[in-house]
């Protein structure tokens, strides 16, 4: 069989042609607007409905969408964030480069998510924010979270860079906190060929406090009028435009990963006491961004794979507070058991959506032969 990749090199060839076509209609338009067009306006308009959300706002990569969120919040010096120790690196940067402190809390065992009781815990009379972060497949415990939030009178901000498509209780992920980011790096459900992101929120008011930090706190209707120190995270009309193009076919292409999903689960459900441990399974609450998998020998997992051409991808191998960059906000005593097991353990197989359904059986095949070989 032809080998497999994590993220296939032609995600965009069926788009080629109409990625040319407006490559040459915005570089030869007449208003030569290449960032924060009209384009960026109409995609920010489309998913604002889609979504139910009051304002979307365009940035240059989901990880500044992050850190202007905390910056609209107020978040800065002498604050603390509670964020989860298990994820991306963004999470604690964003609160670091606004000021503030990362306080890290343990997450679920099985789902790899924030742990609201955990996160409770760490709460102290100086912290400002929570914010909870959707993990490869499956959304954070929001209700639980917005509860909690509400409880000790605290902002909740919501890491939700790879969940596009997911919902939770009827409600989108990104828009259970006060504001929320999606990423549209290739790789993720609505990537691109590039570097992009969104700000998600049901408070207008943060939207254009959003929109003015992302153009060096400007609030486009005096120009180089600059009314807060801002960052320079503007959006690109060609991405814009070929998003628009892509907007409609995004719930097939969601649907169909999230078929691929169900299929490993059902597969891979009896290999739990063998150790291979599937997500939770259903749909509530699910965005197969990556579809991951806990394995007690993930070396020997991911060699297997690579041995009949299949790719996996391990991430996060180490956790958030034991790494260099963030060892100066870590408290003595300290400690993530849960965090530091799934660094251990997780393992991502291919579940892009044009994946084909032999594809699909084979990989599931092989992990199911390591498992009970």
């Amino acid at each position: 069989m032809t080998e497999i990749p994590f993220f296939p090199p032609d995600l965009f060839e069926g788009d080629r042609a109409e990625l040319l076509r407006l490559l040459r209609q915005i570089g030869t338009g007449p208003s030569q607007r290449f960032i924060l067009g009209e384009q960026t306006a109409l995609l920010e308009r489309e998913l604002a409905e889609q979504l139910g959300a009051a304002d979307v706002v365009a940035c240059s990569s989901g990880t500044t969408a992050l850190t202007m969120v905390l910056a609209a919040l107020e978040v800065g010096p002498g604050d603390e964030v509670v964020v989860p120790a298990f994820g991306c690196a963004p999470l604690a940067a964003g609160v670091v480069q606004v000021g503030a402190r990362p306080v890290f809390a343990d997450i679920d065992p099985w789902t790899m998510v924030a742990d609201p009781a955990a996160m409770e815990r760490r709460i102290t009379g100086r912290t400002k924010a929570l914010m909870p972060a959707h993990l490869f497949s499956v959304m954070a415990d929001m209700p639980a979270f917005q509860a909690l939030a509400e409880r000790h009178g605290l902002r909740l901000v919501e890491d939700s860079a790879v969940a596009q498509g997911g919902v939770l209780a009827g409600r989108p992920a990104g828009l259970w906190g006060e504001a929320g980011v999606y990423s549209f790096v290739q790789v993720k459900t609505f990537g691109m060929p590039g570097e992009g992101g969104v700000v998600v929120t049901r408070d207008a008011e943060i939207g254009r406090t959003v929109r003015m930090l992302r153009n060096h706190g400007q609030d486009g209707r005096v120009r180089f009028r600059h009314h807060r120190i801002g960052w320079n995270s503007r959006f690109d009309e060609l991405q814009a435009a070929f998003q628009r193009h892509r907007l409609p076919g995004l719930p097939a292409r969601l649907e169909r990963r999230a078929r691929i999903a169900a299929y490993y689960t059902e597969r891979f459900t009896p290999l739990a006491g063998r150790g291979v441990q599937p997500p939770p399974p259903g749909t509530e609450g699910r965005c197969y961004y990556v579809y991951t998998v806990l394995a007690e020998r993930r070396g020997a997992l991911a060699a297997h794979l690579r041995a009949h051409g299949i790719a996996s991808h391990a991430y996060y191998p180490q956790i958030l507070p034991r790494q260099e960059a963030f060892a100066p906000y870590v408290q003595a005593g300290d400690s993530w058991p849960a965090a530091d097991r799934a660094a251990e353990r997780a393992l991502s197989i291919p579940v892009y959506p044009h994946l084909t359904d032999r594809q699909v059986e084979y990989i599931a095949d092989v992990v199911c032969d390591f498992a009970v070989s």
